[in-house]
Order: structure tokens, then C-alpha cells, then sequence
């Protein structure tokens, strides 16, 4: 980044302290708490000639008091508002730093998150890594000269859940290589619309349709998880943030080398055991896939939790950033690496990525889950991709959804608070919707019929079937716009046995609307169960307090 002479142009103004920009060290659990310049007692030494004699108090008398009280309090007051002007320009600098793009640019607006008996709620983050080769460092790093100038490609998808009373998080990696449909989504600088897939498309390709919204979108779609944010890091924003934290230890069970005899391959040369990385060897962890496991995606999103893992600890052992100086390189590197949800509740100043930051420390890292989608081979000309697991893959999102903990300890999570209708069943409009079409099958027809039967058959004889609105999913759910008719939703659901936890207020409805899911394509009383308090064998969890992760390696990559 260049110099200027004008701060906030380049220029970084000079901050003794981060408390001088108003970061009072909480989030780090081995900040000092002496200045500077103290001595061992924390005391600030005098200076070796002070030039004063013992008896000169007595002699200025009151009129030196007063002066010397001046004099100090015309001092403190330009170091005070010194350091705050320079501590406020720096604030905008760092601010200026981050780059700001659309939550969502998909048509479907995601319902509110419920929020619990103490009026917590949950918020979820999805974290992106991109290839893009937009500049001559990102040129330089990725390499595959032939993609240059290329859309970017999303190859890195982590949904961060923080759970709604903050005592665990819980992680879900999407491999690059699952299949998937997108849904329509609109550029908002060029107003183009890409339309929804036809057919099936891999998900690192959402982020060239617009944005890092159209990955938000993709993923909502998919897995019905309301998404409060995102955060997206290119190559050289991971050397320069893994430069700034000093290093990550990471463990292999024998040498590796990244390197096929094509020359495909990370260009990775570890040797066995653990080494801590940093810089560009830490993006090569990061981008292996040839050398750990099967040489797959599968493997590399495994390697990619284990790194976040180990980071973290780093991060909360504090020993690398009790120096104001090193938490400002890391304060350059983090906003400069970073594109972040924009608007009034977007992440778009380092205030909220401040209290973000405190949202995240109070969970231990024995609470901290990584999973990866549960997931399955593709046939045919789709055999090398994966598709998200039937049953697996969504109780796995349904306990995200319900803010279940994915570490299988209790959950203090409280049940949805039951309300009264406030009007006759007969007297409560539903609409209903038939969502049953999946990736694979089609949609079964006449099941909002059936269903709209159903509610018929149990009181409710304004419920009425909307044809125009036919949009998969994955789930049966209810949802409603305004609080006041939240007690007529419960009663719907009620009727139908689909647990409160489906029933959700948005603003994508203008009345209770029923959605029929791939999960009630059969006749009958809705069956489907509330997700288990188990995390799926096949999502790989991995848990934060791990530190004995260690890769296997490759057959045929050692050295």
C-alpha cells in the first residue's frame, strides 16, 4: 500500500496505544496493562535530570502550584484529544480499507431468526474464499495463467453459526466441487440477471454470477438458513492476514510435496509433524488438494478446518498481539484482505467487525464445531462432483436451523414460546404452496391440493392453493409478515404437525403462507421429524480444542 502526506490516504496516522482507538483489549486475554513506557513496578520512571531542587515548591508557592496544574492539564488535554483525532482518522482509514458488496442477490427474502424465551437469536456468517486474479499480487499467487481476467470462483464456502446464546459455534464447509442449482440473481452494478439454473452447476461458481449475494442467495436456497453477513478473502488477504497473526501450526503424517508430474498441485513441501506456517506457504495449505487424503476436495476442506482450528487458538493465546504494533498490522491486514456485507446492519465498519469479534470470544474452543456437508458421488459425467447426502446433509442444516449444538452437548436452547390464535380457524386465509421439486424430481403434482384438503378437513376453510408461486423446498415451513398473526401460523402448523420451529416471520409473504417441502412429497400427516441431537457420522466433525489433528498424506506425494 503506498504512503501519502494526507492520513486517511495512505498515510497511517501514529497511535501510541489501541486504547487510544478506543479497543479497550478485551478481546485479547493477555493484553499489558502498563503503558509503554512504565518501569517493572508499572510506574513511569522520572526523567535522569529533572531539573528541579527540593525546596522549589516552597518557594513558587501556591502561584507555581496552580501553574505546574495548568501547564499539566493544558498537556493531558492535547496528548487526550491528540490521540483521539489521530486515533479517529486512523478508525476511518481502517474503515476505508474494507470494500462493501450486497448481502443477497437473489429474489427471495430470508426469514427472520426466531429468537428464544430469553429474546436471543442466532446469526449466521458465511465466510468465502475467492481465486480471483484481479490483481498482479492475487496473479502472482494463484498461478493458472489461463484464468486470468476469469470470473472468480468461490472455492472456499464456510457457513459460521453463532448460537443464539453464544455458549458454542458450529462451522459447515461446502466442498467446491458440490453440485447444485442457482437461483436467479441480479448484478447490482450492471443490473444483469443471471437466471436460475437449469440444470446442475457447481457453487464456487455463484460468486462470478454478481457477487458474493449470489453465493447467500445459493445458500439459503439450498439449506433454508436465514444468513446475517458475509466475509470474503482473496489469496494475498490470506498471506497477509496469516503474515499478521505469526503463524499457524498445522501437523502432516509424512512428508508431503504438492506437486503432480503435470505440475498441478499447491507447490506444499512439509515436512513430517507439526510446522507452523505463514505467508504463502499458508494459502498453499489452504489450496492442497493433491497430497492430503484421497487428492480430493473432501480433503482439502478438512486440511481448511484444521488450519481455522489451530488459528483460532493462536488467536486466543494472545502471545503475538499484545503489541499495539502487531495489532495494527493486523488491523491493516484484516480490513484490507476483506469484502463485507453492506447497509445498516452489514458488517461494513471495523466498529462492527469490533463487536463481532467479542460476539465470537466468548465461546470457548471446545465449543467450537467444524463439519463438512454431508455429501455423495455424482454418476456419470458428474462422477468426479459431489452432491449434498439425502437425510444427512439436512438434518445436518435442520440443527442449524434449530440452533442445535453440533458438538452433541446439551443444549440450552429454549423452545419456541407457544401463542393463541387471535382468530376462529375458519377465519384465518392460508395460502399454500407446492415446493416439492428437488435437484432430481420433479415436482409432485397436486400436493398443495392435497394438503390445502388436508386444512380443510380440520377447520380451516379459507386456506386456498397458490399455483403462481411454486419455488423448491427443501422443507416444509409456514411463514408469516407481522407478529400479530404469529399466533394464527402456530395454529396452521399445529394442525398439521410441523413443529413451531417452521414457523417463521418474513417479509417475503403478504399472508400466512404454507409451503408444501421435498420433505411431505407423499399423502398423508406430515411425518418429518425435528432434527436429531446428533451431528451426522459422515459430516467429519472436528472439534476447536483438538490440537492432535494431523493430515494423512496422499499415496505417492511423499519426499
Amino acid at each position: 500500500m503506498g504512503r501519502s502526506s494526507t492520513p486517511g490516504e495512505g498515510t497511517r496516522p501514529r497511535v501510541r496505544h489501541a486504547g487510544q482507538l478506543g479497543w479497550d483489549d478485551g478481546l485479547y486475554e493477555d493484553a499489558p496493562e502498563k503503558g509503554p513506557d512504565s518501569g517493572a513496578d508499572g510506574r513511569r520512571p522520572a526523567p535522569a535530570d529533572s531539573g528541579h531542587r527540593k525546596g522549589g515548591a516552597k518557594r513558587h508557592g501556591k502561584k507555581g502550584k496552580r501553574r505546574v496544574l495548568r501547564w499539566v492539564a493544558s498537556v493531558l488535554s492535547l496528548v487526550i484529544i491528540g490521540g483521539a483525532v489521530a486515533g479517529y482518522l486512523y478508525i476511518e482509514h481502517l474503515n476505508g480499507n474494507l470494500k462493501k458488496e450486497d448481502l443477497t442477490l437473489g429474489d427471495k427474502k430470508m426469514a427472520d431468526h426466531k429468537a428464544n424465551a430469553a429474546g436471543q437469536t442466532p446469526m449466521n456468517i458465511l465466510l468465502i474464499g475467492s481465486d480471483a486474479r484481479d490483481s498482479k499480487e492475487n496473479q502472482k499467487l494463484g498461478g493458472a495463467k489461463d484464468t486470468f481476467g476469469g470470473p472468480p470462483l468461490a472455492d472456499v464456502q464456510m457457513l459460521l453459526h453463532l448460537s443464539a446464546d453464544r455458549s458454542n459455534m458450529s462451522v459447515i464447509s461446502m466442498p467446491r466441487d458440490t453440485l447444485l442449482k442457482i437461483p436467479k440473481c441480479t448484478d447490482p452494478k450492471t443490473k444483469h440477471v443471471y437466471p436460475a439454473t437449469t440444470g446442475l452447476a457447481m457453487t464456487n461458481e455463484t460468486l462470478g454470477r454478481g457477487g458474493p449475494g449470489c453465493t447467500v442467495a445459493t445458500w439459503y436456497e439450498l439449506t433454508g438458513i436465514t444468513i446475517d453477513h458475509f466475509m470474503m478473502i482473496d489469496f494475498a488477504g490470506v498471506v497477509s492476514m496469516a503474515d499478521a497473526i505469526g503463524g499457524v501450526p498445522v501437523c502432516v503424517k509424512g512428508n508431503v510435496y504438492s506437486r503432480t508430474r503435470e505440475g498441478k498441485g499447491s507447490g506444499l513441501k512439509l515436512e513430517k509433524g507439526t510446522t507452523k506456517i505463514k505467508g504463502k506457504q499458508a494459502l498453499q495449505w489452504l489450496r492442497t488438494r493433491y497430497g492430503f487424503e484421497d487428492g480430493t476436495d473432501l480433503g482439502r476442506t478438512h486440511a481448511q478446518h484444521m488450519y481455522m482450528n489451530s488459528m483460532v487458538r493462536e488467536l486466543r493465546k494472545g502471545t503475538k498481539l499484545t503489541d499495539p504494533g502487531k495489532l495494527m498490522d493486523l488491523a491493516e491486514a484484516a480490513t484490507d484482505a476483506l469484502t463485507v456485507d453492506k447497509g445498516d446492519k452489514g458488517l461494513g465498519s471495523v466498529k462492527k467487525l469490533y463487536d463481532l469479534a467479542g460476539e465470537l470470544k466468548k465461546v470457548p474452543t471446545k465449543r467450537i464445531t467444524m463439519t463438512t456437508m454431508p455429501n455423495v458421488y455424482g454418476t456419470g459425467v458428474y462422477k468426479e462432483r459431489v452432491l449434498p447426502k439425502p437425510v444427512d446433509a439436512d438434518q445436518l442444516f435442520q440443527m442449524v436451523r434449530d440452533d442445535v449444538p453440533l458438538d452433541g452437548k446439551t443444549s440450552k436452547r429454549k423452545t419456541p414460546v407457544a401463542k393463541e390464535p387471535t382468530s376462529p380457524v375458519a377465519e384465518i386465509p392460508v395460502s399454500v404452496r407446492n415446493g416439492t421439486r428437488t435437484d432430481t424430481e420433479y415436482p409432485v403434482k397436486g400436493r398443495a391440493t392435497a394438503v390445502q384438503g388436508l386444512l380443510a378437513g380440520k377447520g380451516f376453510t379459507q386456506a386456498a392453493v397458490d399455483k403462481q408461486n411454486t419455488d423448491a423446498a427443501a422443507r416444509t415451513g409456514v411463514l408469516f409478515p407481522s407478529v400479530d398473526m404469529e399466533g394464527n401460523a402456530q395454529a396452521v402448523a399445529k394442525a398439521l404437525g410441523i413443529p413451531l420451529t417452521a414457523v417463521k416471520k418474513s417479509t417475503a409473504v403478504s399472508g400466512i403462507t404454507l409451503t408444501v417441502g421435498a420433505d411431505w412429497r407423499e399423502d398423508g400427516d406430515y411425518s418429518a421429524p425435528s432434527a436429531a441431537e446428533k451431528t451426522p457420522e459422515s459430516a467429519r466433525a472436528l472439534n476447536g480444542d483438538d490440537e492432535g489433528a494431523c493430515m494423512d498424506i496422499q499415496p505417492g506425494f511423499g519426499w
